[in-house]
């Protein structure tokens, strides 16, 4: 575990309620930021999928993806067969 010294500089009535309500402590600081770390996960999630949502291309067929799926395993395997 790394141990990180934080300073906060907040208003006065902001740091009395985060105080009285715990939101201070090294565990709530920690909570706080785990949160906001899954927060931005999933927000890029979304975006992402956003991204692809907005991309444009013909769907593959069934052919396409089964040929696309074989191909990616003869790729695989291609390294391995030269080992023999």
């Amino acid at each position: 575990m790394a141990a990180v010294e934080i300073e906060l500089n907040l208003p006065e009535g902001l740091a009395r309620e985060a105080k009285a309500e715990g939101l201070l402590t090294p565990q709530s600081i920690e909570s706080l930021l785990r949160e906001e770390i899954q927060r931005r996960r999933v927000n890029h999630l979304f975006e992402s999928a956003d991204r692809m949502a907005d991309y444009d291309a013909p769907a593959l067929s069934e052919e396409e993806v089964e040929a696309e799926i074989q191909a990616a395993r003869q790729e695989r395997r291609a390294p391995h067969a030269s080992r023999s």
